[in-house]
Protein backbone atom coordinates (compact mmCIF):
# COMPACT_ATOMS: atom_id res chain seq x y z
CA UNK A 1 0.00 0.00 0.00
CA UNK A 2 1.69 3.14 -0.81
CA UNK A 3 1.95 6.32 1.28
CA UNK A 4 -0.07 9.11 -0.50
CA UNK A 5 0.21 12.93 0.84
CA UNK A 6 -1.31 15.84 -0.59
CA UNK A 7 0.27 19.21 -1.42
CA UNK A 8 -2.21 21.91 -1.88
CA UNK A 9 -1.73 24.08 -4.54
CA UNK A 10 -3.36 27.29 -6.37
CA UNK A 11 -3.76 28.95 -2.97
CA UNK A 12 -5.53 32.29 -2.81
CA UNK A 13 -7.40 34.73 -0.46
CA UNK A 14 -11.38 34.79 -1.34
CA UNK A 15 -12.81 37.98 -1.09
CA UNK A 16 -15.23 38.26 2.12
CA UNK A 17 -18.14 38.51 -0.48
CA UNK A 18 -17.01 35.05 -2.17
CA UNK A 19 -17.11 33.40 1.75
CA UNK A 20 -20.55 34.31 3.30
CA UNK A 21 -22.09 32.59 5.73
CA UNK A 22 -22.72 28.48 5.02
CA UNK A 23 -19.81 28.42 2.49
CA UNK A 24 -19.66 25.46 0.53
CA UNK A 25 -17.13 23.44 0.94
CA UNK A 26 -16.64 22.36 -1.75
CA UNK A 27 -17.40 25.15 -4.42
CA UNK A 28 -15.70 25.61 -7.42
CA UNK A 29 -15.33 29.76 -7.11
CA UNK A 30 -13.72 28.92 -3.38
CA UNK A 31 -12.03 26.00 -3.99
CA UNK A 32 -11.39 23.72 -0.56
CA UNK A 33 -10.19 25.45 2.81
CA UNK A 34 -7.14 25.43 4.25
CA UNK A 35 -7.91 24.91 7.75
CA UNK A 36 -8.81 27.94 9.20
CA UNK A 37 -5.83 30.55 7.74
CA UNK A 38 -8.50 32.03 5.02
CA UNK A 39 -6.96 30.80 2.61
CA UNK A 40 -8.33 28.38 0.14
CA UNK A 41 -6.85 25.82 -2.37
CA UNK A 42 -8.09 24.85 -5.98
CA UNK A 43 -5.83 21.82 -6.74
CA UNK A 44 -3.71 19.33 -5.09
CA UNK A 45 -0.30 18.03 -5.59
CA UNK A 46 -0.63 14.22 -5.26
CA UNK A 47 2.78 12.07 -4.09
CA UNK A 48 1.97 8.25 -3.99
CA UNK A 49 5.53 7.14 -2.29
CA UNK A 50 6.49 2.94 -2.82
CA UNK A 51 9.25 2.71 -0.38
CA UNK A 52 12.31 4.69 -1.69
CA UNK A 53 10.39 6.22 -4.63
CA UNK A 54 7.39 8.53 -5.46
CA UNK A 55 5.41 9.29 -7.97
CA UNK A 56 3.82 12.82 -8.19
CA UNK A 57 0.71 14.27 -10.38
CA UNK A 58 -1.41 17.22 -10.03
CA UNK A 59 -5.09 16.94 -9.71
CA UNK A 60 -7.86 19.26 -9.17
CA UNK A 61 -10.49 19.67 -5.85
CA UNK A 62 -13.68 18.01 -8.83
CA UNK A 63 -10.94 15.21 -9.62
CA UNK A 64 -9.70 14.98 -6.00
CA UNK A 65 -13.49 14.08 -4.79
CA UNK A 66 -14.68 11.83 -8.09
CA UNK A 67 -11.62 9.34 -8.53
CA UNK A 68 -11.72 5.91 -7.10
CA UNK A 69 -9.09 6.01 -4.74
CA UNK A 70 -7.74 2.22 -3.97
CA UNK A 71 -7.27 3.59 -0.41
CA UNK A 72 -10.18 6.19 -0.19
CA UNK A 73 -10.20 6.06 4.08
CA UNK A 74 -7.00 7.23 3.93
CA UNK A 75 -7.11 9.85 1.24
CA UNK A 76 -10.45 11.20 3.20
CA UNK A 77 -8.43 11.39 6.22
CA UNK A 78 -5.96 13.61 4.83
CA UNK A 79 -7.82 15.51 2.96
CA UNK A 80 -9.85 16.38 6.55
CA UNK A 81 -6.55 17.26 8.30
CA UNK A 82 -6.00 19.76 5.56
CA UNK A 83 -9.10 21.39 5.45
CA UNK A 84 -10.35 21.09 9.72
CA UNK A 85 -10.14 24.07 11.37
CA UNK A 86 -7.12 24.21 14.00
CA UNK A 87 -7.92 24.62 17.50
CA UNK A 88 -5.81 27.99 19.41
CA UNK A 89 -2.87 26.55 20.34
CA UNK A 90 -1.83 28.05 23.67
CA UNK A 91 -4.86 30.23 23.71
CA UNK A 92 -4.11 32.19 20.27
CA UNK A 93 -6.48 31.96 17.30
CA UNK A 94 -4.82 30.72 14.01
CA UNK A 95 -7.48 32.52 11.71
CA UNK A 96 -3.99 34.23 10.76
CA UNK A 97 -0.42 33.97 11.07
CA UNK A 98 0.90 34.74 14.25
CA UNK A 99 4.36 36.12 14.67
CA UNK A 100 6.87 34.99 17.26
CA UNK A 101 9.82 36.96 18.01
CA UNK A 102 13.14 35.67 18.88
CA UNK A 103 15.06 36.36 21.97
CA UNK A 104 18.36 35.02 22.35
CA UNK A 105 20.06 35.01 25.39
CA UNK A 106 23.34 33.59 24.34
CA UNK A 107 27.08 34.69 23.23
CA UNK A 108 27.06 32.72 20.05
CA UNK A 109 23.62 32.86 18.26
CA UNK A 110 24.75 33.41 14.59
CA UNK A 111 22.97 36.90 13.69
CA UNK A 112 22.59 38.70 16.93
CA UNK A 113 24.82 36.80 19.65
CA UNK A 114 25.76 38.50 22.66
CA UNK A 115 23.54 41.41 22.39
CA UNK A 116 20.93 40.58 24.29
CA UNK A 117 23.01 37.99 26.78
CA UNK A 118 22.10 39.71 30.28
CA UNK A 119 18.72 38.75 31.58
CA UNK A 120 17.78 42.88 31.58
CA UNK A 121 18.71 43.27 27.88
CA UNK A 122 16.72 40.06 27.14
CA UNK A 123 13.75 41.26 28.96
CA UNK A 124 14.01 44.75 27.76
CA UNK A 125 14.36 43.05 24.08
CA UNK A 126 11.16 41.28 24.28
CA UNK A 127 9.50 43.86 25.95
CA UNK A 128 10.14 45.71 22.89
CA UNK A 129 9.00 43.22 20.50
CA UNK A 130 5.79 42.48 22.16
CA UNK A 131 5.00 46.39 21.58
CA UNK A 132 5.95 45.60 17.97
CA UNK A 133 3.58 43.36 17.58
CA UNK A 134 4.49 39.88 18.25
CA UNK A 135 2.24 37.63 19.59
CA UNK A 136 4.87 34.94 21.40
CA UNK A 137 8.25 35.42 22.22
CA UNK A 138 10.87 32.41 21.96
CA UNK A 139 13.25 32.61 24.69
CA UNK A 140 16.83 30.40 23.90
CA UNK A 141 19.94 29.92 25.98
CA UNK A 142 21.76 27.61 23.48
CA UNK A 143 22.98 28.15 20.28
CA UNK A 144 21.75 25.31 17.33
CA UNK A 145 23.38 27.29 14.67
CA UNK A 146 25.02 24.75 12.44
CA UNK A 147 28.75 23.68 14.51
CA UNK A 148 27.61 24.95 17.66
CA UNK A 149 28.32 23.36 21.09
CA UNK A 150 26.45 21.82 23.52
CA UNK A 151 25.69 24.29 26.78
CA UNK A 152 25.94 22.68 30.03
CA UNK A 153 22.77 22.47 31.89
CA UNK A 154 22.85 24.72 34.44
CA UNK A 155 24.32 27.47 32.47
CA UNK A 156 21.28 27.70 29.89
CA UNK A 157 19.19 27.49 33.50
CA UNK A 158 20.93 30.81 34.46
CA UNK A 159 20.58 32.30 31.28
CA UNK A 160 16.43 31.67 30.39
CA UNK A 161 14.96 31.00 33.86
CA UNK A 162 15.28 34.76 35.20
CA UNK A 163 14.11 36.68 31.69
CA UNK A 164 11.17 33.92 31.08
CA UNK A 165 9.87 35.21 34.71
CA UNK A 166 10.52 38.91 34.54
CA UNK A 167 9.14 38.80 30.82
CA UNK A 168 5.58 36.84 32.14
CA UNK A 169 5.75 39.77 35.21
CA UNK A 170 5.43 42.37 32.60
CA UNK A 171 3.56 40.99 29.69
CA UNK A 172 0.65 38.88 28.87
CA UNK A 173 2.42 37.59 25.17
CA UNK A 174 3.28 34.09 25.32
CA UNK A 175 6.79 33.08 26.00
CA UNK A 176 7.94 30.30 24.94
CA UNK A 177 11.29 28.37 25.92
CA UNK A 178 13.63 27.14 23.19
CA UNK A 179 15.28 24.10 24.72
CA UNK A 180 16.46 20.69 24.38
CA UNK A 181 16.73 19.84 27.47
CA UNK A 182 13.54 18.36 30.20
CA UNK A 183 14.69 19.79 32.97
CA UNK A 184 14.96 23.51 31.14
CA UNK A 185 11.43 22.99 29.88
CA UNK A 186 10.06 21.43 33.44
CA UNK A 187 11.60 25.18 35.45
CA UNK A 188 10.65 27.21 32.44
CA UNK A 189 7.06 25.96 32.73
CA UNK A 190 7.34 26.95 36.30
CA UNK A 191 8.53 30.08 35.56
CA UNK A 192 5.45 31.31 33.08
CA UNK A 193 6.20 29.55 29.68
CA UNK A 194 3.18 28.65 27.69
CA UNK A 195 5.23 26.28 24.81
CA UNK A 196 8.06 24.45 24.47
CA UNK A 197 10.18 24.77 21.33
CA UNK A 198 12.24 21.62 21.07
CA UNK A 199 14.39 21.58 17.71
CA UNK A 200 14.86 17.92 18.16
CA UNK A 201 11.16 17.68 18.36
CA UNK A 202 11.82 15.81 21.77
CA UNK A 203 14.32 13.38 21.08
CA UNK A 204 17.33 15.08 22.25
CA UNK A 205 17.03 14.17 25.58
CA UNK A 206 14.93 11.14 27.05
CA UNK A 207 13.48 12.74 29.28
CA UNK A 208 12.01 15.34 27.27
CA UNK A 209 9.25 13.63 25.67
CA UNK A 210 7.89 12.74 29.48
CA UNK A 211 8.49 15.81 30.66
CA UNK A 212 6.87 17.77 28.16
CA UNK A 213 3.52 15.60 28.42
CA UNK A 214 3.73 16.22 32.48
CA UNK A 215 3.60 19.90 32.04
CA UNK A 216 0.71 20.43 29.84
CA UNK A 217 1.96 23.12 27.60
CA UNK A 218 1.74 23.25 24.07
CA UNK A 219 5.24 22.10 21.56
CA UNK A 220 6.98 22.58 19.15
CA UNK A 221 8.22 19.91 16.91
CA UNK A 222 11.19 20.91 14.80
CA UNK A 223 12.88 18.64 11.97
CA UNK A 224 16.28 18.09 12.34
CA UNK A 225 19.18 15.74 10.83
CA UNK A 226 21.51 14.98 13.38
CA UNK A 227 22.73 17.06 16.13
CA UNK A 228 23.76 20.79 15.61
CA UNK A 229 27.29 20.38 15.62
CA UNK A 230 27.47 18.44 12.49
CA UNK A 231 23.67 18.47 10.95
CA UNK A 232 25.15 20.07 8.12
CA UNK A 233 28.50 18.20 7.35
CA UNK A 234 26.74 15.69 5.15
CA UNK A 235 23.16 15.85 4.97
CA UNK A 236 21.18 13.20 2.53
CA UNK A 237 17.38 12.28 1.75
CA UNK A 238 16.19 9.83 -0.27
CA UNK A 239 12.91 12.31 -0.67
CA UNK A 240 13.82 15.22 1.12
CA UNK A 241 9.73 16.95 1.48
CA UNK A 242 8.22 13.28 1.86
CA UNK A 243 11.38 12.38 4.55
CA UNK A 244 10.76 15.63 6.53
CA UNK A 245 6.54 14.79 6.55
CA UNK A 246 7.52 11.51 7.45
CA UNK A 247 9.97 12.03 10.42
CA UNK A 248 7.21 15.16 12.22
CA UNK A 249 4.36 12.56 11.73
CA UNK A 250 6.14 10.24 13.36
CA UNK A 251 6.94 12.86 16.19
CA UNK A 252 3.62 13.84 16.04
CA UNK A 253 2.72 10.26 16.25
CA UNK A 254 5.18 9.70 19.49
CA UNK A 255 3.91 12.88 21.18
CA UNK A 256 0.54 11.36 21.11
CA UNK A 257 1.29 8.44 22.50
CA UNK A 258 3.07 10.15 25.31
CA UNK A 259 -0.34 12.00 25.97
CA UNK A 260 0.01 15.13 24.40
CA UNK A 261 -2.82 16.01 22.57
CA UNK A 262 -3.01 16.66 18.63
CA UNK A 263 -4.06 20.38 19.63
CA UNK A 264 -1.17 21.05 21.63
CA UNK A 265 1.08 20.19 18.66
CA UNK A 266 2.85 22.46 15.97
CA UNK A 267 5.85 21.23 13.66
CA UNK A 268 8.70 23.14 11.91
CA UNK A 269 10.46 22.14 8.85
CA UNK A 270 13.73 23.21 10.47
CA UNK A 271 15.08 25.34 7.48
CA UNK A 272 18.93 25.15 7.96
CA UNK A 273 19.08 22.36 10.11
CA UNK A 274 20.46 19.34 8.25
CA UNK A 275 19.62 20.94 5.39
CA UNK A 276 22.11 22.46 1.99
CA UNK A 277 20.94 25.15 0.34
CA UNK A 278 19.50 23.05 -2.57
CA UNK A 279 17.46 21.01 0.55
CA UNK A 280 16.37 24.35 1.93
CA UNK A 281 15.16 26.33 -1.34
CA UNK A 282 13.19 22.73 -2.14
CA UNK A 283 11.37 22.77 1.23
CA UNK A 284 10.44 26.07 1.05
CA UNK A 285 8.30 25.04 -2.25
CA UNK A 286 6.96 22.59 -0.43
CA UNK A 287 5.89 24.10 2.85
CA UNK A 288 2.27 23.46 2.30
CA UNK A 289 2.26 19.93 1.97
CA UNK A 290 2.57 19.62 6.08
CA UNK A 291 -0.82 21.07 6.30
CA UNK A 292 -1.66 17.22 6.00
CA UNK A 293 -0.55 16.48 9.55
CA UNK A 294 -3.51 18.44 10.81
CA UNK A 295 -1.69 20.55 12.74
CA UNK A 296 -0.63 24.13 12.79
CA UNK A 297 2.84 24.97 11.16
CA UNK A 298 5.32 27.23 12.35
CA UNK A 299 8.42 28.93 9.46
CA UNK A 300 11.43 29.79 10.81
CA UNK A 301 13.97 31.12 8.31
CA UNK A 302 14.99 34.57 9.58
CA UNK A 303 18.30 35.54 8.72
CA UNK A 304 19.16 31.91 7.68
CA UNK A 305 22.50 31.02 5.88
CA UNK A 306 20.21 30.42 2.67
CA UNK A 307 19.62 34.14 2.35
CA UNK A 308 23.58 34.52 2.29
CA UNK A 309 24.01 31.98 -0.40
CA UNK A 310 20.94 33.40 -3.04
CA UNK A 311 21.92 36.88 -1.96
CA UNK A 312 25.49 36.91 -1.18
CA UNK A 313 25.05 38.45 2.24
CA UNK A 314 27.28 37.71 4.71
CA UNK A 315 25.91 39.27 7.65
CA UNK A 316 23.52 37.94 9.13
CA UNK A 317 22.04 41.59 10.63
CA UNK A 318 21.75 42.70 6.53
CA UNK A 319 18.92 40.26 5.50
CA UNK A 320 16.21 41.65 6.21
CA UNK A 321 14.59 41.87 2.66
CA UNK A 322 15.28 38.05 2.29
CA UNK A 323 13.66 37.22 5.71
CA UNK A 324 10.78 39.57 4.69
CA UNK A 325 10.58 37.20 1.51
CA UNK A 326 10.50 34.03 3.41
CA UNK A 327 7.34 35.58 5.41
CA UNK A 328 5.48 35.95 2.19
CA UNK A 329 6.54 32.53 1.13
CA UNK A 330 5.19 31.26 4.07
CA UNK A 331 2.43 32.88 4.23
CA UNK A 332 0.91 32.46 1.03
CA UNK A 333 1.42 28.79 1.83
CA UNK A 334 -0.61 28.73 4.97
CA UNK A 335 1.96 28.27 7.63
CA UNK A 336 -0.13 29.54 10.82
CA UNK A 337 3.38 30.76 12.86
CA UNK A 338 6.43 32.51 11.44
CA UNK A 339 9.46 33.13 13.75
CA UNK A 340 11.49 35.98 12.89
CA UNK A 341 14.16 38.40 14.32
CA UNK A 342 12.38 41.87 13.43
CA UNK A 343 9.15 41.60 14.12
CA UNK A 344 7.81 45.17 13.22
CA UNK A 345 8.88 44.68 9.72
CA UNK A 346 7.01 41.66 9.68
CA UNK A 347 3.76 42.64 10.30
CA UNK A 348 3.87 45.29 8.15
CA UNK A 349 4.87 43.27 5.43
CA UNK A 350 1.61 40.99 6.36
CA UNK A 351 -0.65 43.67 6.93
CA UNK A 352 0.41 44.80 3.35
CA UNK A 353 0.03 41.50 2.09
CA UNK A 354 -3.30 40.42 3.06
CA UNK A 355 -4.85 43.97 2.42
CA UNK A 356 -3.56 44.14 -1.34
CA UNK A 357 -4.25 40.31 -1.71
CA UNK A 358 -8.15 40.93 -0.77
CA UNK A 359 -8.27 44.58 -2.13
CA UNK A 360 -10.01 45.91 1.07
CA UNK A 361 -8.90 47.98 3.88
CA UNK A 362 -8.34 46.02 7.07
CA UNK A 363 -10.64 46.87 9.51
CA UNK A 364 -9.27 49.08 12.33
Amino acid sequence: MPNYYFRPMGLFLPEPAEMGAGENRRSPTIGLPLSNTGLHFTSVEVAERHGKSARRHMISIDELFQRDWPHALEVGAIVERITEPRPRFAGLALDRPRIMGIVNVTPDSFSDGGRHDTAERAIEHGLQLAAEGANILDIGGESTRPGSDAVPLDEELRRVIPVIAGLRAKTDVRISIDTRKAEVMRAAAKAGADILNDVSALTHDPDALDAAAATGLPVILMHAQGDPKTMNDDPKYVDLVLDVYDYLASRVAACEAAGIPRAKICVDPGIGFGKHLHHNVQMMAHLSILHGLGVPVILGASRKKMIAQLCDVPDPKDRLPGSLATVMVGTQQGMQIVRVHEVAATKQAMSVWRASTLGIEPPA
